[in-house]
């Protein structure tokens, strides 16, 4: 069926849906997305802002507000680099190399997507708690990894590993050796042929991993919730704060809090879609 409408006639006619299939669909889509994404994001910055800027910047300014937003970001700045190694050192054997093993490595760096936050959570908990098993072995250092900043950032590194070897996974299989190969016998040592031909060839890859792994570190509840023991001004990171205001019927300092959480996944949204036009060619070899 022919349609005026050029945004529903690219296909051919052959193998296109009916007209009123495709408004149909489109509607759904738009409809879903209008009530599960902008509505909620609306209705944050609303409330944030339903009592004026003054208001919504104190709510930004308190010691607990500036503790928590600090907090999320150094964690953040902890997690993040350490699953950019891991991530690219596991792509690399595995993409690279045929080794006893491969198969469960890549169920492990699967692991944390199989496993619920809250009981990752509890896990470290059962091993570095007042019973836990590796206990006795930090007690003599005076270690503290349970309510307290350590704790979390391995529950953050954990839930957050897979994203940026699960990137790097798809796009160094699809490029193969052969430019190692070709680098290799030309004289280039490891590190050389890895600096100069293989990083240059996964950035986008490695960039698009570290953005989805940032934001989640910075938005993660669950596991952070469970080992961080919600201390005022030490252990909360911004998405536990936005609870504890909510539960105290501080809305406005909640939504204002919660707000900025969203500004910062918009904000990597945004990247995430320059580095999808700018990297559009290699993308499409990852299968985004």
């Amino acid at each position: 069926m022919a349609t005026d409408l050029p945004f529903l006639s690219n296909r051919s006619p052959l193998l296109s849906e009916p007209l009123w299939a495709r408004i149909l669909i489109l509607t759904l889509g738009l409809s879903f997305l209008g009530g599960f994404l902008f509505l909620p994001l609306f209705i944050v910055f609303g409330e944030a802002l339903s009592q004026g800027f003054s208001v919504y910047f104190a709510a930004l300014r308190t010691p607990d507000a500036r503790s928590a937003i600090g907090l999320t970001l150094m964690i953040a700045a902890i997690a993040v680099p350490c699953n950019l190694i891991f991530g690219v050192a596991a792509a690399w054997a595995i993409t690279k190399f045929r080794f006893p093993g491969r198969s469960l490595l890549l169920t492990l760096i699967d692991l944390p997507f199989s496993v619920s936050p809250v009981v990752a959570g509890l896990i470290f908990m059962l091993m570095f708690g007042a019973q836990g098993w590796l206990t006795p072995l930090l007690q003599p250092y005076d270690i503290k990894i349970v309510f307290a900043i350590p704790g979390m950032v391995l529950v953050t590194v954990f839930v957050t590993l897979p994203f940026i070897a699960r990137e790097l996974i798809p796009l160094m299989e699809e490029q193969g050796v052969d430019d190692e190969e070709s680098a290799m016998m030309l004289g280039a040592s490891g590190w050389q042929t890895f600096w100069k031909v293989t990083l240059p060839n996964m950035r986008c890859g490695l960039m698009y991993g570290v953005l989805l792994c940032n934001a989640r570190a910075m938005g993660e509840f669950g596991a952070v919730s469970v080992i961080s023991g919600h201390i005022r001004g030490l252990t909360n990171t911004m998405p536990l704060h936005v609870e504890i205001l909510y539960n105290e019927f501080e809305f406005v300092a909640a939504f204002a809090v919660a707000s900025l959480l969203a500004i910062l996944a918009l904000v990597t949204l945004g990247v995430k879609n320059f580095l999808q036009w700018r990297y559009r060619d290699q993308l499409q070899a990852m299968g985004h």
